[in-house]
């Protein structure tokens, strides 16, 4: 089974650039930054270790031509949640190329999203299998495998303008962030607070189930009233006037087997995150 060659060309051909952030400030749409993060190759060890894996391979999965690139983004440009995880795993969304696909963690997100009506299907497999996501998008703070799933703070910062362009992108219709996972709760915060969010001070924790509100700084006061009209009403214009952080514990396979997650728990904050988002849900 094989993935397909990213648009943008083969980022493993010699002499292939490097992503840089003018590219990322004006890649046109989530499309062409889909299309442009999955050819970087600003992070040399990340870059090894998602190659080596795709050579080496699980005896699983010795028929599949691996992704081994960036993986991008996946859901709707008009979501109004936007679900956060942490990076993509070396046999999972590094070999199929789509994010939380094809791993533990992915079963029992795709799982919680279809029992709360966000998701098309239960299972995903692989990019082609059908799956939809209904007013979500699903990313996370670093887009390579990294090796252990432990990124250092220096790739996370390296990889931090995709997460702010995509999320700029998303913010006409965007309501509500899921946060799965303390690593990407801190990631999370410093992208919001250059973005014209206003955190809280002392800067909030993470735990599950935690819930922040964040106001919009780059309104005026007119476009304040204006939007506050707009929310009553249930309008979704450009620009939101409040955004709500729900925090969550990342479905790994450690947090499934010790049930410091269970499925119920899962369920139960995508249920949250989709009402303060405004999305139907079961």
């Amino acid at each position: 089974m094989s993935a397909s060659t990213p648009p943008g060309g083969d980022p493993a051909a010699p002499g292939f650039p490097a992503a840089t952030a003018p590219r990322v400030a004006t890649a046109a749409g989530l499309d062409g930054l889909d299309a442009a993060v999955s050819t970087c190759r600003a992070c040399p060890r990340l870059v090894a270790w998602r190659e080596e894996a795709a050579r080496t391979k699980r005896k699983a999965y010795l028929d599949w031509d691996y992704w081994a690139r960036p993986v991008p983004g996946f859901g709707p440009p008009d979501a109004a949640l936007a679900v956060v995880g942490l990076a993509p795993a070396a046999h999972g969304g590094n070999r199929t190329g789509r994010v939380f696909t094809g791993d533990p963690s992915g079963d029992a997100l795709f799982a919680a999203l279809y029992d709360t009506g966000l998701a098309s299907q239960p299972t995903a497999t692989h990019s082609g299998d059908g799956m939809e996501l209904y007013g979500v998008r699903i990313t996370m703070p670093v887009h390579c495998a990294p090796p252990a799933n432990r990124p250092t703070t220096a790739e996370r910062d390296t990889c931090r303008p995709w997460l702010a362009r995509e999320l700029e992108l998303l913010r006409p219709t965007l309501r509500t962030v899921l946060v799965l996972g303390g690593f990407a709760w801190q990631a999370l915060l410093p992208v919001l607070a250059e973005a014209g969010w206003r955190l809280p001070r002392p800067r909030p924790a993470f735990g599950h189930g935690t819930e922040v509100r964040l106001t919009d700084t780059r309104l005026t006061d007119a476009g304040r009233r204006r939007r506050s009209a707009e929310d009553a009403a249930g309008g979704r214009g450009s620009g939101r006037r409040e955004l709500r952080l729900v925090g969550g514990y990342h479905p790994s396979q450690r947090n499934m087997f010790t049930r410091t997650l269970t499925p119920d728990m899962l369920r139960d904050v995508l249920r949250r995150a989709a009402a303060t988002a405004g999305l139907p849900r079961r």
